[in-house]
């Protein structure tokens, strides 16, 4: 069976090298919409550099669903579960800005919650901070800085998967997530 599964998983990953190599950038230069600049109010403007020059590197089409939170959205999604603290970087820090921003992939005009689209944007977000010098943490790899790892974002969160289920945790897997490291 575990056979079975690394075939599957060569296979798929063959494939989506072949599709982003062959369908997805040809040329095609993305940009955020409005809307999306919107959303980066009162975000860092490091971190709103870093996904500015994003979109500009990524071979898959991303818009900012989230930047800025306020404390009574952030308790909604605690007590859902949809996010483990109140203590987040979509919250105002104490710099007097928000230090995370979620970014929404898509496919065409449709979003997409296809985990490689993240590992795709977490790849061009890696190269966008370095460049900016920001450091970054994902959230599909809690556990190591995105900006400082040598690994692949699909690298970096298989290795966090793995570390979580050696600890007999379950993982929290939230792609769309990248905050400032301060």
């Amino acid at each position: 069976m575990g056979n079975n599964w690394e075939k599957r998983r060569e296979n798929l990953r063959i494939h989506r090298d072949w599709d982003i190599r062959n369908f997805r950038r040809k040329n095609m230069a993305f940009k955020l919409s409005q809307r999306s600049l919107d959303k980066l109010d009162g975000v860092h403007p490091k971190l709103v550099e870093v996904v500015k020059k994003a979109i500009e590197y990524t071979d898959v089409d991303f818009g900012v669903i989230y930047g800025v939170r306020d404390l009574e959205t952030q308790k909604k999604l605690y007590d859902s579960g949809k996010s483990q603290t109140m203590k987040s970087k979509h919250l105002v820090q104490e710099d007097g800005y928000a230090h995370a921003v979620d970014l929404m992939a898509y496919d065409g005009s449709n979003p997409s919650w296809d985990i490689v689209d993240y590992d795709n944007i977490a790849d061009a977000m890696r190269k966008a901070g370095k460049e900016v010098g920001v450091d970054l943490v994902w959230g599909a790899a809690w556990h190591k800085i995105l900006t400082m790892s040598p690994d692949s974002a699909e690298d970096l969160m298989n290795d966090y998967i793995d570390t979580r289920r050696k600890e007999s945790r379950r993982p929290f897997i939230d792609g769309p997530h990248f905050q400032y490291h301060t």
